[in-house]
């Protein structure tokens, strides 16, 4: 057992040192350090622009929000899809005047905290397809896969070691967005906002929002949530790009794979109300942070449950092809 744990460790140590010498990962930090501060900057205008407009006080800004949502929906230009998004607005909005809570107060951690509702779903699991949908298919590519299988060690051992080394870069992808995302932010609106008390529990009943569940956590406690479940998104997300980089031996063609069904379902998120079928499609149950906001579920019969259970299967059986087909596979010619 120890001899298997050290064999496994060395092959880990290898891939990390392969993942390392790619700068995959500079890269993704790179383009946070772009573009967390440029988001930062568009927000703190924003922020600017309506303090011009409304002063100091958030009540009114959050009044006239609820008025313009409120009139938005009787208008008969709003696709019925849409009006529902803001049914649950509006009760939260009220929902937080009610309780003189500012739910945008400006900081740090807000900021952080609505970056990683937004970048979820398509962002984040981006940078993470980056970082692992070539691990398999760019070997066989330069040809490094022959000299890796000619060793003395078994092939589940080897994809073991990739999968692991995988799963250490998603955490540190999802941590290095949370740490450049609170650093940054911070120095356009504060570090303060920790136990800036966030409203959870919003659930769409029909045609009316039911409150009964509605409870506040702390905001640090909130980003938590937050933080686990977009690692399970990304973890995900690395498993499936394993699987597609070994069935596929073209690198491009796995990037092409892996972003295209991302970028789809995206867009399915947004039209496949009626096509209740859909909901069984990995890309469409990536918005988890979305049942944390209250955010109303894309296709009828969908919840944090059944998207964690239905993300677990594609997961499962993600493993299953790619440990099958690797060791079975005639990769040296």
């Amino acid at each position: 057992m120890r001899a298997l744990n050290d064999q496994i460790i060395g092959l880990v140590r290898n891939e990390t040192e392969k993942m390392i010498k790619k700068k995959r990962f500079y890269v993704v930090l790179l383009v946070l350090l772009v573009l967390v501060p440029v988001f930062s900057y568009a927000q703190m205008k924003q922020a600017e622009s309506k303090r011009e407009k409304y002063g100091t006080d958030w009540r009114r800004e959050v009044q006239q929000a609820i008025t313009d949502n409120q009139n938005s929906l009787g208008s008969d230009r709003v696709p019925e899809e849409w009006k529902k998004y803001r049914q649950v607005y509006i009760q939260q909005m009220k929902y937080y005047l009610e309780h003189d809570v500012n739910p945008a107060a400006p900081g740090g951690v807000t900021f952080t905290r609505e970056f990683l509702d937004n970048a979820a779903t398509l962002f984040i699991p981006l940078l993470i397809m980056g970082l692992g949908s070539d691990i398999v298919s760019a070997e066989r590519t330069t040809g490094t896969i022959k000299m890796l299988l000619t060793r003395p060690v078994r092939r589940w051992k080897i994809l073991l070691s990739k999968l692991i080394t995988l799963l250490m870069f998603v955490s540190l992808t999802v941590l290095a967005v949370f740490v450049i995302c609170y650093l940054i932010s911070g120095m356009f609106f504060g570090y303060k906002g920790f136990q800036l008390p966030v409203f959870t529990g919003f659930r769409l009943d029909g045609a009316s929002v039911d409150l009964s569940s509605v409870h506040a956590v702390p905001q640090w406690k909130y980003l938590f949530m937050q933080a686990g479940l977009v690692w399970y998104v990304g973890v995900v997300v690395a498993i499936l790009a394993l699987m597609v980089s070994v069935l596929v031996r073209s690198t491009a063609a796995s990037i092409i794979i892996m972003m295209s069904s991302l970028i789809a379902g995206n867009i399915l998120t947004n039209m496949a109300s009626a096509w209740t079928s859909a909901k069984y499609l990995f890309m469409v149950n990536l918005g988890l942070t979305d049942y944390l906001a209250g955010t109303p579920v894309p296709i009828e019969g969908m919840s944090l449950g059944f998207s964690l259970l239905v993300l677990g299967i594609w997961a499962a059986c993600s493993l299953v092809v790619s440990f099958l087909v690797f060791t079975k596979q005639d990769i040296l010619n």
